[in-house]
């Protein structure tokens, strides 16, 4: 375990996986993985295509058949959870392929999103989120209400999918490779959100493989190749450590 993972408080601790392995089928995807992320801290999980980044969300969330290993999530033990399970305790998941409901409206998408307000375990307030707040925090939702799914750019639906999640008002967000396949102007708003998430106190956990993305919204980093953890630390002594970065990242 790094220095980093170390110096997390029981407070501060939101998300903790110890040990996770994966399996598709028989193959086996995920090998021990272990990852932390911290109340108020963007944390981005990195590697290539098919290092395993995405089926350790879907694993985190439960989305998958088999899996093993030690998941606790606001001191709760969510191993054996469900996905709706997982959702209800306050984790969101903003998949990458989005999966927006294509006949609703952006409205009508949120509300399928909305869930009830939430408080910290010390009692405060959590993030708490409105069709207001959100059209604030994404201006082209808020010119497109009543606009269909369907009938949005492939930018657009990503902004949806995170509105949606957010609306359940959760205290952290895995968010899936969100610059992948969208607009240079949409990364942009996109890296925009994610720092007013954390500034609004959403704690976020990214798989992303653009290094410049990430090094705009993250805090820590966690390195996969093959399944496997290589790299644990600051984003900033992953972007000095150009060993790791051309042995793990670079195409």
């Amino acid at each position: 375990m790094s220095a980093h993972d170390a110096a997390a408080t029981p407070a501060s601790l939101l998300l903790d996986v110890r040990a996770l392995s994966a399996w598709y089928g028989a193959a086996r995807i995920l090998f021990d993985v272990d990852l932390q992320v911290r109340r108020g801290e963007v944390v981005a999980l990195m590697g290539r295509n098919g290092a395993g980044k995405s089926t350790t969300l879907s694993a985190i969330m439960g989305m998958l058949d088999r899996r093993k290993g030690a998941l606790t999530f606001m001191d709760r033990d969510i191993s054996h959870c469900e996905p709706h399970e997982v959702a209800s305790h306050g984790l969101g998941f903003v998949p990458e392929d989005r999966r927006i409901f294509t006949d609703l409206t952006v409205l009508e998408n949120l509300e399928v999103g909305r869930q009830a307000a939430r408080r910290w375990p010390d009692g405060s307030e959590a993030p708490h989120w409105t069709p207001e707040r959100l059209f604030a925090l994404f201006p082209n939702l808020g010119e497109m209400p009543d606009r269909p799914g369907g009938r949005m750019s492939g930018g657009e639906q990503q902004m949806l999918t995170v509105a949606r999640t957010l609306m359940g008002n959760p205290f952290v967000v895995l968010l899936d490779e969100p610059s992948e396949g969208v607009a240079p102007v949409i990364v942009e708003q996109m890296a925009q959100m994610i720092v007013e998430l954390k500034a609004r106190g959403v704690s976020i956990l990214l798989s992303e493989q653009n290094m410049h993305f990430a090094e705009l919204v993250s805090d820590r980093a966690y390195v996969l190749e093959k399944g496997q953890i290589r790299f644990a630390g600051s984003m900033r002594e992953l972007a000095d450590n150009e060993e790791v970065r051309r042995a793990y990242l670079s195409v």
